[in-house]
Parts: structure tokens; sequence; C-alpha cells
């Protein structure tokens, strides 16, 4: 007897084979393909005489313009999300740390008739127990007894707005799991973990691989005694292996992956062997019920999408990322003067989050704005002195080394084991040098604020999205007790309503940012 199980994890609302860019259409993604994936296996896995499970593991409801466009506009349209399950036969589902964007009234309503939503360590805390769905589940199967406990990073306070997740304890999924796979690993053949979160160190060699902290514990929960099988996310990697005969696996972004693990069973249903991998969506076509299902909301996203906003000149197209990380750009400086511009401030900071970013042509419209701010972000002021923005200046500097021949790229933590561009910020209303010459820590050789070096001791007012606000990214110098002020709106419309509001908009390429190698 074969256990296989299937897995999507950040879908991040893009259902249909499009990432709503025009005309740099990516379609090589989308639930509408994994869902073919999923469902040929699962005839495969039938005809043979074996069993299936299915996971959805979190970041389902958050990340495209269509989910935008369902928690702003189209506010009656949530139970979307579980038809799309439902069709897709999911038999659990997870909850992911970007569902909390919208807040937790808003998890409570999507998630209201999902019967199948596995939460074991985000607690009420009030009750100490889940705020929505189950800690486990168990499923029979042709005499298989499979359990399957579901987890959420507990890293979210430390992004989140503290008013979408009023009242939660974050437990720590590992001694949550601890707890349950003591409860039920006596009632079930197979115990399975759904994580959302990723893996901090080397899966084989258990080195680090990123800063340790409490956000991505994969690699703890693979040591726990009892576990036969472990899904994750979060990170957006592709990743399938089998660590001491347990089978892993994160099945990367927007549907463009499947993850497949496969347990085999002896004749008392004990594993004795097990496969991992990963199934590549992008070649297979689209399910065509999905289509169905969610052709009428994306044709109203894709009008809403394509209302004219306003003029920004010829030169905001991004066509180089690097030049524009380590120059800045006129895009990245228009993001910073919306910023100013809402929380009446004179620095500000922004990340040019990913390398799908284009930048904007001169006529834009909504479809611009949302494909390039992709993250329902909000506005803080933090006051800061010289020398907190100088060593945040110092962790920008980090996102640069010099090759073997002295050329200027992109530091490997930066990268791998997660790309992280959006941890590294580009500032505006300040002068500032990096020298990567010099050692990490020291390479920050100027920083001026209106042609006078900035004073050490003296305070500022800094506008940054909310993420960073928290210290998100390994800023420690930012932290919610130095806010003095937020805007809670989210940043694409106030995009939207600056280029309305200045229609004669021209932005130089900002010459404030000069790195030396």
């Amino acid at each position: 007897m074969q256990l296989s199980i299937l897995s999507t994890s950040d879908i991040h609302g893009h259902i249909r084979a499009d990432d709503f860019r025009r005309p740099l259409l990516n379609d090589s993604l989308g639930l509408s393909r994994a869902a073919t994936v999923i469902a040929d296996y699962q005839q495969q896995a039938k005809l043979a005489g074996n069993i299936s499970l299915t996971i959805e593991n979190g970041d389902f409801i958050q990340g495209s313009p269509l989910a935008n466009y369902i928690e702003k506009v189209a506010t009656d349209q949530t139970g979307i999300y579980q038809e799309l399950a439902d069709a897709i036969s999911y038999d659990v589902r997870i909850l992911g740390n970007h569902e909390f964007n919208f807040g937790r009234a808003y998890i409570e309503k999507v998630f209201a008739q999902t019967p199948n939503l596995l939460n074991a360590n985000i607690l009420d805390e009030t009750t100490q127990q889940p705020f929505v769905g189950q800690p486990y589940k168990i499923f029979e199967r042709q005499g298989v007894k499979i359990g399957v406990i579901g987890l959420t990073t507990q890293y979210i306070p430390h992004w989140e707005q503290p008013a979408h997740i009023q009242g939660l304890t974050f437990a720590d999924p590992v001694i949550v799991a601890q707890k349950y796979i003591a409860e039920i690993r006596s009632q079930v053949d197979v115990l399975v973990l759904a994580y959302h979160g990723g893996f901090a160190e080397d899966l084989q060699t258990g080195k680090p691989l990123e800063r340790i902290t409490s956000e991505n514990q994969g690699y703890q929960l693979l040591q726990l005694a009892g576990v036969d099988a472990l899904v994750t996310g979060h990170q957006h990697r592709e990743i399938a292996e089998v660590v001491h005969g347990v089978p892993t696996n994160q099945p990367g972004y927007r549907g463009d992956h499947v993850g497949l693990m496969t347990l085999t069973l002896d004749e008392k249903n004990h594993r004795t062997a097990a496969t991992a991998e990963l199934l590549a969506t992008g070649d297979e076509p689209e399910r065509g019920d999905i289509v169905a299902m969610i052709n009428p909301l994306q044709e109203k996203v894709n009008q809403w999408l394509d209302t004219p906003v306003g003029q920004v000149g010829d030169n905001m197209q991004v066509t180089n990322h690097f030049e524009a990380r380590s120059h800045n750009h006129p895009f990245i400086e228009l993001v910073n003067r919306v910023q100013m511009s809402a929380t009446h401030t004179t620095i500000a900071n922004t990340a040019l989050f990913n390398d799908e970013v284009r930048g904007l042509g001169n006529a834009v419209t909504q479809r611009d704005i949302m494909t390039n701010y992709i993250f329902p972000n909000t506005l803080v002021v933090e006051k800061l002195t010289g020398q907190d923005i100088k060593d945040a200046l110092e962790v920008n500097a980090r996102y640069f080394q010099l090759s073997a021949d002295g050329d200027l790229t992109i530091n490997p933590l930066f990268t791998n084991p997660k790309v992280q561009h959006y941890n590294y910020d580009v500032w505006s209303g300040i002068d500032y040098t990096f020298d990567i010459h010099q050692p990490m820590g020291h390479r920050v050789v100027k920083v001026e604020k209106d042609g006078q070096p900035l004073d050490m001791t003296a305070t500022y007012e800094v506008a940054m999205n909310n993420y960073r606000a928290g210290g998100a990214g390994n800023f420690p110098m930012f932290s919610p007790d130095k806010i003095v002020r937020e805007v809670q709106r989210e940043t694409p419309d106030l995009i939207a309503e600056y280029i309305m509001d200045h229609p004669e908009i021209h932005i130089a390429q900002p010459t404030n940012l000069t790195v030396i190698f």
C-alpha cells in the first residue's frame, strides 16, 4: 500500500494562470494548473489501489489583485475560496502568515465554513484554544489511519499590525506539535505535520542557512519522534528531500509546483520507505471547472485593474533591478515621496520587492500600481536617532559584496536559501555612501541631511511600511515603541491618489545613494 501526500502552498490568490501583469504576463503558475496535476495524480493513485491526502498549506487568500479586489470591493464573494478548495478536494487547510494581512475578523469570516481548517498553535489569548479551526484531524482511508496536525509560523507578531492580531497568542509550533504528537500518535498509523513555515538550516547537515529566529522551525519539526512526513511553505522555495527516512517538501509559489510525498506502508500500515518530489505545473492545462468558477470574478478584476490613474513620465520603468538598488531609481523615489507626503515626513525608505517589479510606464493604471506594489502595507512613522538611521543603513549595506574580480554583486544571504530583495531598502531624504571595501558594520562612510552630516544624537521622523517598522528583516533599531503615528491606509491606494493629485510628475534620476566598490 502507498499513501501519496499532495500539497500546494503560498497560492497567494493566483487562481488562474495569470500574474495580472501586462504585457509581461507569467502564466506558468496558478491554482487552476495545480488542480489539474492534483486530480490526475489522485486518479492514478485510485486506479493503483493506493490512497492519497491533499493539503492546502496556507497563504491562500492574499497576494494578488484578485485577492485585494475580494477584500476591498467584492466583499460578498469571500465564499469563493472555500468553493475552490472544495472543488480541489483538499483534505485539510492551514493558516499562513499572510492570511492575517486583512485582520483577525476577516480570517474568521473567510474560514467560517471551513471544517477542515487546522490550526494548533494560534490561540485565543482568553480561552487558550485555537481561535479558528481545530488542532488536528484524523482520516481513515482503506483501513489506514492518518493524523494531520496543522501549524503556522509563530513569527507573525514581528510583521503584522497589532490591530490585526489583537487577542491572539502565537505559540511555539515545535512545543505544540510535541503535545499533539503525544496525544494522537497511538491513534494513527501515519502522522503528518503541515506547517506554514520553512527551514533556516540545511536539511542534511543542520548548518544554519540564515539568521536563526523562530520564523522557520521546519528543521526542528523534522527531528520530532513520531513524525512520518512534513509539509512546509512560507519561503516560496522548491524543496523535496528525505531526511533520516522522513520526507519533506515545499512546493514553491503561486501554484507553480505541487508537492508529492509517497509513503510505502507494510501490512501493519507502518512506513517502510518514503520519497519526495515536486511536480511542475507550468505545462499543464488549466482545469476547466476551476476556470469556470473564477472567471466571472476574474473578468471584473481585470476591468477594475485597467482603470486609468494618471501619468508619471517616461523614466519610471525598471529594466535593471541591481542598478536600481545600487543607485536608487525614479520609481523607488516615487514610492518614498508618496510615503513622505502621506506621513508629513522628510525621510523615508522602501524596497524594490522583487525582480518582477517593472516600474511604471507613462500612462498608469490601477493594474500597474498593484502589480508593482504587491503588499497591502500601511505606513508608520518612527522617531529615530541619527545613530539608528546609520545602523539601519549598515544593515542595508550588507546587501552588497565584491566578487573575486572586484565587481559589485549581491550578498548570497539575500538570495539563498530564500530570495529576500524586499529586505534591502533604498532611502530618500538623506544622502548616503556605502564603501563595500570596508567590513560589514563599517560600510556607511557618509550620511547627510540637507547638506549637513546627520547628527547621531538628534532625532528624525522616518516613514516606512508597517512590515519594516516591527524590525522585520534584521532591523532591530526599528521597533513599535518608536512609532509616533501611523497612516492606516494601504500604500497602493496612496500611490494612486498621489499620481492623481500630481498630474505633472517628473522625477529625475536620484543621486543621493553612492556605492563605492
